[in-house]
């Protein structure tokens, strides 16, 4: 079946969010694990490794549909001098995910892809509950 291309441009953008997301999540595991904050670094390598899953899943979509992935640049990773400057980074990235895939869905609904939509809505639910989590541990951090 073959897939408008508007849904495959917006897995193509899904895909580099998710990437710089890895790459987000990482750099900040290690600059935690620097600050000898082993808890906080756990923490975030555990996102970059469920940020790499949806990659997977974007990236087979696309494989799928004959569309060498490519994430293209990728934005600098946002680090912070506390843990307090890197949830509020990560708080934001999570909340331009669930804009992103929001937005993805009602497309993939308006062109009754359901395929896509049942990938978006999942994307969609599991990057709502990264950010509600991020937003539990920023508010931790600031309390």
């Amino acid at each position: 079946m073959a897939v408008d291309s508007r849904t495959l441009g917006w897995m193509t953008r899904a895909l580099g969010h998710e990437m710089a997301a890895v790459q987000q999540y990482l750099a900040q595991s290690v600059l935690a694990r620097l600050w000898g904050d082993t808890a906080l670094a756990a923490d975030l390598r555990q996102e970059a490794l469920e940020e790499l899953d949806h990659a997977g899943l974007l990236m087979e979509q696309l494989i799928l549909h004959g569309i060498a992935p490519s994430a293209g640049n990728l934005p600098t990773a946002r680090l912070g001098r506390s843990a307090a400057e890197l949830h509020a980074h990560d708080a934001q990235l999570e909340a331009a995910a669930v804009h992103l895939y929001a937005d993805a869905l009602r497309h993939a609904q308006r062109v009754r892809d359901n395929d896509s939509a049942a990938l978006f809505a999942r994307l969609l639910d599991e990057e709502s509950q990264h950010l509600q989590r991020v937003q539990q541990t920023e508010g931790a951090s600031h309390g």
